[in-house]
């Protein structure tokens, strides 16, 4: 437990007089915060463009000194959306891990409602539930899917290690209940509240902590086998694309959490100290490269902070409701407003089809 007065190194509470939930602390972001959130953004963004392409076509056709998904510029998906919304659940639960999930809950109604493009189908099945009235307790389906992950670097740099646990199982089963799906978010959540100040030089001993601490777990497989085989391609040299190639059989990175979280260790323990890199490496590993580019991009952004960000591509984050500023700041728009974040996701939708059509010309 914490002293008096001792913080989380990221957190939004503080340790004396709490106050009541749905009071949002004015305090502003601490570099580590901010870096989560825009470098999950960011990462994102680059990641859009490619999401489902191969390798092997990434390779012909990506190029990384500015976004592509519409005339140089760039915006989130999904995954900005439901960082933002669990950061602002954060802030205004104030460590009360039961506000914090009927907050969360909420949001994901509304969002749900404004006709997201990209919604994963384990989310949209736990999203319809809450929407016809399930509690929080059952909206969850029983998947592995990557969902959770897109929510659980914040929690990391947010919530105080003591409470992470019983946090990250808030948010996860809200729409996951399998339980690979909340232990590679929690590792995910614990990579981020480390990140600052890790030794990248010992990801090997890092993974092998995790995975001798949930081994007893069978229900975990292939999570932790995956995580081991990270460890060993770290020793090995690997990089990130012949890991996911090796990992894979070279279809690129899945929606699977067993996946997903080992390739966003990996890059991250690659290179730890370098954003614009990792983001790339995740790219050319190919398959759900937006999600996967915005858990490591969260995972490093939180260690360099915004300014270690390319400001190239942060000048070049086009989006709205959820911009650079209203990550910052944290506030939901006004209900008036959503219509146009209806207009905003069909738009958003076209560009996509614009993108799919240009994929059946070549190179293929």
């Amino acid at each position: 437990m914490r002293a008096a007065g001792q913080s989380h190194p990221g957190t939004l509470f503080m340790d004396t007089q709490p106050l009541p939930p749905g009071v949002i602390l004015s305090e502003s972001q601490s570099p580590e915060v901010a870096g989560c959130l825009i470098g999950q953004a960011i990462g994102d963004m680059m990641g859009l463009p490619y999401e489902n392409v191969s390798p092997r076509r990434i390779a012909k056709l990506a190029r990384f000194d500015r976004p592509r998904f519409i005339f140089g510029y760039g915006c989130g998906s999904d995954d900005t959306e439901h960082i933002g919304l669990t950061a602002e659940a954060i802030r205004y639960a104030n460590g009360d891990v039961a506000t914090f999930r009927r907050r969360l809950a909420s949001s994901l109604r509304r969002w749900f409602l404004a006709g997201p493009p990209g919604i994963g189908l384990a989310t949209l099945k736990s999203c319809l539930k809450l929407c016809l009235g399930f509690p929080e307790s059952r909206s969850g389906v029983r998947s592995a899917g990557n969902g959770p992950a897109m929510r659980a670097a914040i929690l990391g740099v947010m919530v105080p290690a003591e409470a992470l646990a019983d946090f990250v199982a808030a948010s996860t089963r809200l729409t996951h209940t399998d339980r690979r799906a909340e232990v590679g978010s929690l590792i995910v959540a614990r990579l981020a509240a480390e990140a600052p100040r890790l030794d990248p030089s010992k990801g090997a001993a890092w993974i092998s902590g995790v995975t001798d601490e949930f081994s007893k777990q069978a229900d975990l497989e292939p999570l932790l086998r995956n995580l081991q085989l990270t460890a060993e391609a770290l020793l090995q040299g690997l990089t990130v694309p012949a890991f996911a190639e090796q990992l894979t059989s070279g279809r690129g990175v899945s929606g699977f959490i067993a996946h997903t979280v080992p390739v966003a260790v990996m890059a991250f323990f690659r290179h730890a100290d370098d954003y614009a890199r990792g983001i790339e490496q995740v790219i050319r590993a190919g398959g759900d490269t937006d999600t996967v580019a915005a858990i490591t991009g969260a995972l490093i952004g939180t260690r360099v902070g915004v300014e270690g960000i390319p400001l190239e591509w942060r000048q070049r984050h086009c989006d709205w409701p959820w911009s650079i500023d209203r990550l910052i700041h944290l506030h939901r728009p006004p209900l008036v407003l959503w219509p146009i974040i209806v207009l905003r996701n069909l738009g958003f939708f076209l560009i996509v089809l614009t993108h799919l059509l240009r994929r059946l010309l070549p190179p293929w």
